[in-house]
């Protein structure tokens, strides 16, 4: 008899897309899959290690599973980063699949049952998966991430990444376009495009970056939406502007993870564009993508930031008003250039800091939110909200877990895009009623939104 095997997820939608195969690989061979850790025969935990406090969460979730005498398997970041450690440390861990061999998990399974503790960790990642290996996905119906590269080729101070994910690799244009088209035919309405560095996409494969090409190739995919996560500012050149102007379902949905504004700051960091974060690439893009929708992710607190140089990235965020901010601490990560860094900035002003910029931040998502009010929009329905007979969705300005979400009353089937007028909005989500033929024709087109 096929034991029973449970999944744990925790990090990131890169991390998802792991244990999404691993779920499809073990039901492929017969395995029993689910999510309930206290009657399977084995748990897989796919962790996090990216900073402190993913690891403490992750380590928190092994400690359970071992005191309820689970048998663990342990995969992800975690895996990759502490190998020996976890074998040690956790007696109860009977395998370690690491992020390059996360296709492995049926031999490691069969090994664990036959006796053996397994240690599956590439030393260097270089694996990514394709279109044809079995994928079951954990996200609503209506949405799928696809990976279109993996690792990272860059060495910013503050970042594991590479040591844990490997050099960047990336899969052909054909490869992700077929599995677009696979996605489409089960229902799919919103893709995601994922990597490290999307707007790096090909160079690694066509010695040139080919976001562009892969964004006009997806045109031809039967789904409503393509998003774009992580789109390095160095990368978004006029082709790529184009493609996205140009690409009727590509969304003008630009995630921009900044980190800092100042130049010093970001020089510290080894980021690799330094003193290109500034006013004119901000306002070039907003000029030419009309209506774009920009988030930004940023660090405070990394070492030797000054007083002057927290008030300069304040004012960036003032004064360009992204839609959505995400904001976090430095956190000192062992084996990268920051770790040991001198002047150190103490957690209770980094806390200060971000408290700071999160409060500028929400009342600048309030007033563009509320700038929502009285427009039509499609809403992409995806769950119920239990009690209330109200459905939750997301316009195009709000991406999966990150940001926020459209309340919709009205008749709005689940998996599907309908018209909302959104009639209230607060600091992150909107809140709307689905539109009538009446407002429909009433609506004039400039008002209505994508």
């Amino acid at each position: 008899m096929t034991p029973s095997i449970a999944f744990s997820h925790l990090g990131c939608e890169k991390n998802r897309i792991d244990t999404e195969h691993m779920i499809g690989l073990l039901a492929e061979a017969g395995y029993g899959v689910g999510a309930d850790e206290e009657m399977a025969d084995y748990v897989v935990v796919n962790t996090c290690s990216f900073i402190q406090a993913a690891r403490e969460e992750s380590v928190r979730t092994l400690v359970e599973l071992a005191e309820a005498g689970k048998k663990i398997v342990i995969s992800g970041c975690m895996a990759q980063h502490f190998q020996t450690q976890l074998l040690e440390e956790l007696p109860e861990a009977v395998a370690l699949v690491g992020t390059g061999d996360y296709h492995k998990i049926v031999d490691v399974i069969e090994r664990a049952e036959a006796g053996e503790r397994v240690m599956e960790v590439s030393d260097k990642p270089t694996y990514i998966a394709d279109e044809t290996l079995p994928r079951y996905r954990t996200t609503t119906e209506a949405v799928a991430y696809v990976r279109v590269a993996e690792g990272c080729d860059y060495k910013c101070a503050f970042c594991i990444i590479p040591h844990l994910r490997g050099k960047q690799r990336s899969r052909p244009i054909e490869s992700i376009v077929a599995e677009a088209h696979q996605l489409a035919a089960e229902g799919v309405e919103e893709i995601i495009l994922i990597s490290q560095i999307t707007t790096n996409y090909g160079i690694d494969i066509y010695g040139k970056p080919q976001l562009a090409e892969l964004l006009r190739a997806l045109g031809d995919v039967d789904v409503a939406w393509i998003r774009i996560h992580y789109a390095y500012p160095t990368g978004l050149t006029p082709e790529v502007i184009a493609a996205i102007r140009e690409t009727p379902n590509v969304l003008p949905y630009l995630d921009l993870p900044l980190q800092h504004s100042h130049p010093d700051v970001l020089r510290a960091m080894n980021r690799p564009w330094q003193g290109q974060v500034n006013d004119q690439i901000i306002e070039r893009l907003k000029a030419e993508l009309p209506g774009a929708i920009l988030r930004t992710t940023l660090i405070v607190g990394f070492p030797g930031e000054t007083q002057e140089q927290f008030e300069h990235l304040l004012a960036f965020i003032e004064r360009h008003e992204f839609d959505h901010v995400g904001v976090f601490t430095f956190s000192a990560e062992e084996g990268t250039a920051a770790y040991d860094l001198p002047n150190p900035v103490e957690p209770e002003l980094m806390e200060a800091r971000r408290d700071r910029l999160m409060a500028a931040q929400q009342a600048i998502a309030e007033r563009r939110n509320r700038a929502q009010i009285g427009r039509i929009v499609d809403v992409l329905i995806e769950q119920a909200h239990l009690g209330t007979g109200l459905k939750v969705g997301r316009s195009a300005r709000f991406s999966p877990e990150v940001d926020g979400v459209v309340y919709v009353s009205g008749d709005a089937p689940l998996g599907r895009l309908v018209p909302v007028r959104i009639t209230d909005a607060d600091i992150y989500d909107l809140h709307g009623t689905v539109a009538t033929a009446a407002d429909l024709l009433a609506v004039p087109a400039a008002v209505a939104a994508r």
